[in-house]
């Protein structure tokens, strides 16, 4: 009976339900895709300008996004559970939640966009991801000052697991410049798509670096007080 009421308490969260909608539908639209498209494999990367340059056998090319979804769906319902700071991440757990289901959203987008491509519709792959990309980084801004301490999810540097209070300053920073690369981001689709990678690698660099450098100043100045 204990595990029945936990089940229900699981598929009852609106989140929950979206993400294993979203799952089933991938499935879905993988079978109708796989009955319909003639060829033997399928178009499976794209360049930087955005054309094709790799393919996969049929069957993985159109159901290995689908399985990707459950795997790290799985794998986000497990993290709570082996978490040392499990409490804390109950204390954001509806931050926690709603991540999850950006991310299921975003690569059933990139799932979507692959199918589309391969019955035929022509597009710049590069240039109708961007503004996706550029969302996903700005909703992760968004959720950083949310995150409490814990070991996987959020800016992990040693002095961040080590001090609750370089954890909550360097996520205050972190929220500000994921919004600011994602805003970036979102207008580098008004540039060519060959200067698309610096778009995200030096905002990456730039973020990883000072994110690094500001909590070990941080936690250097506290233990100093």
């Amino acid at each position: 009976m204990f595990y029945i009421v936990i089940f229900l308490k699981i598929i009852m969260k609106k989140t929950t339900i979206a993400v294993i909608l979203i799952i089933l539908l991938s499935f879905a639209i993988g079978i109708y895709s796989y009955q319909n498209i003639k060829e033997d494999r399928v178009a499976s990367h794209w360049n930087i300008d955005g054309n094709v340059n790799g393919y996969l056998p049929k069957f993985w090319g159109i159901f290995l996004l689908p399985m990707i979804l459950i795997g790290l769906y799985l794998l986000f319902l497990f993290i709570p559970k082996i978490d040392p700071l499990k409490k804390n991440i109950q204390r954001f757990r509806k931050y926690y939640d709603s991540f999850i289901l950006i991310i299921i959203l975003f690569l059933f987008y990139v799932f979507i966009l692959t199918i589309l491509s391969n019955f035929g519709y022509i597009f710049n792959m590069t240039k109708i991801l961007i503004p996706a990309i550029g969302l996903l980084f700005f909703y992760i801004g968004i959720i950083m000052k949310k995150l409490k301490r814990n070991w996987f999810i959020g800016i992990r540097t040693p002095w961040t697991l080590s001090n609750d209070e370089v954890w909550e300053k360097t996520h205050k920073l972190a929220s500000v410049l994921f919004k600011t690369a994602g805003i970036i981001l979102f207008f580098s689709i008004l540039f060519p798509s060959k200067y698309f990678l610096w778009f995200i690698l030096v905002p990456i660099f730039i973020i990883i670096v000072w994110l690094v450098l500001y909590s070990y100043l941080e936690y250097k100045k506290i233990k100093k007080q």
